[in-house]
C-alpha cells in the first residue's frame, strides 16, 4: 500500500499567522511531515491536520484537492 501523501497541495502562501493559505501548515509542520516515516503516523497527522482546519476554518477546498492527490499517487485518502 503506497505512503499517505504530504497533505501540502503546492500552494505555498504563508500568510494565515504562518499558516499555508492552501493546506493550513506552517513550515515547521511541513518539516515534521517529511520526516514521519510510518504511514500510520502520517495518516494520524493528516487527522490532525484536519482539526486544525476545521478550527481555523477558511480551507474548503483543500480537502477536494488532497484526495485527487491522493488518488494520483494510488493512495488512500486517511478520511
Amino acid at each position: 500500500m503506497p505512503k499517505t501523501p504530504s497533505p501540502c497541495i503546492d500552494v505555498c502562501k504563508f500568510k494565515r499567522e504562518g499558516h499555508c493559505i492552501g493546506c493550513s501548515m506552517t513550515k515547521a509542520q511541513k518539516s515534521l511531515f517529511k520526516s514521519l516515516k510510518k504511514n500510520d503516523h502520517r495518516a494520524a497527522f493528516v487527522d490532525m491536520l484536519m482539526t486544525q482546519q476545521a478550527v481555523m476554518g477558511k480551507y474548503v477546498g483543500w480537502q477536494i484537492a488532497y484526495e485527487k492527490k491522493c488518488k494520483k499517487k494510488g493512495a488512500k485518502a486517511p478520511f
